[in-house]
């Protein structure tokens, strides 16, 4: 009787570990667990722990609730200004409603994959090529928008959607290529053309200093022999300025009008004197023979 009772309660001890291998249930921090009996859903969702149900009769199936990482496949289309582009992206989204992704989808995944891939198609067309290459911001939550809108009746939540990559044709890129290279040749000419209009100003006021004092050009003459003889391996051709010529003209002009002037104002002086004078001293090089053998010499060696 003792080894009979002993038998009943090891069987239904067994049954009982049996029972609760076969109904215990261990949902994650990041699931929840939907419980269908007899093919309803049955209460409220299960929460993270340690769970029951009535084995043979219930199925709980999980639902991860972390955020996926979906890429879009590269969708090829043509854009609003007729150019054949190719656009990659990538989706993020979440589960928000365990039961409505389980219920009113068959599977969630592969309709939020098919949503992204045709609204990417929509937004290729709708789009310029330049709002593709530098306006990703815009494109991408219209791209959220449109694939969130029906997302969630499926109890799907889209957290982000970013444009990865656009590829164009070879015969585009070198477009873009020769494009970009005239722009800034373009700009390289204005900062060019810019500099030099400057320039002109600072000769210009550089050339009305040297037309007041004239003897500035022959130092600014100087200071550039000075600078090119720096350099030994160089050979130095030294050109006259027709300025020169000019000052050394303007310089015998000068004296010629002074010699005029001062004629009158000299008194005459007595015969007798101004013979003795004559004799005593010697006749001096007057400056103006030696200023026009000078410019005659420089006249020379310019026609040489």
């Amino acid at each position: 009787m003792v080894q009979e009772l002993i038998g009943v309660v090891a069987a239904v001890g067994a049954g009982g570990l049996v029972y609760l291998a076969a109904a215990a249930r261990v949902v994650k921090q990041y699931e929840r667990g939907l419980v269908f009996r007899l093919g309803r859903v049955r209460g409220d969702v299960r929460r993270p722990g340690f769970n029951m149900i009535v084995p043979v009769v219930d199925r709980m199936r999980k639902v991860n609730l972390q955020i996926v990482t979906m890429p879009i496949p590269a969708q090829e289309g043509i854009s609003r200004d007729n150019v054949t582009v190719r656009v990659d992206a990538v989706v993020y989204f979440k589960v928000v409603d365990p039961a409505a992704a389980i219920v009113n989808v068959e599977d969630y995944r592969f309709a939020v994959s098919q949503m992204a891939q045709t609204s990417l198609r929509s937004i290729i067309g709708k789009s310029e090529l330049d709002d593709l290459l530098s306006n990703r911001e815009k494109l991408n939550q219209g791209l959220e928008l449109m694939i969130d809108s029906p997302a969630v009746e499926w109890g799907v939540t889209i957290d982000r959607v970013e444009i990865k990559d656009v590829s164009l044709p070879d015969t585009m890129k070198r477009s873009m290529a020769r494009q970009a290279e005239a722009d800034r040749e373009r700009r390289a000419r204005l900062i060019n053309a810019d500099a030099e209009y400057q320039a002109s100003k600072k000769l210009a006021q550089a050339a009305r200093q040297m037309a007041d004092t004239p003897s500035a050009l022959q130092l600014r003459l100087l200071q550039t022999v000075m600078a090119v003889a720096a350099e030994k391996n160089s050979t130095l051709v030294l050109p006259i300025p027709v300025e020169l010529l000019r000052f050394l003209e303007r310089g015998r002009e000068e004296g010629h009008q002074t010699e005029t002037q001062e004629q009158p104002q000299e008194q005459p002086q007595e015969p007798a004197q101004a013979q003795i004078q004559a004799q005593t001293q010697e006749p001096a090089e007057h400056p103006l023979d030696t200023t026009e053998q000078a410019i005659k010499e420089l006249r020379r060696a310019v026609e040489q």
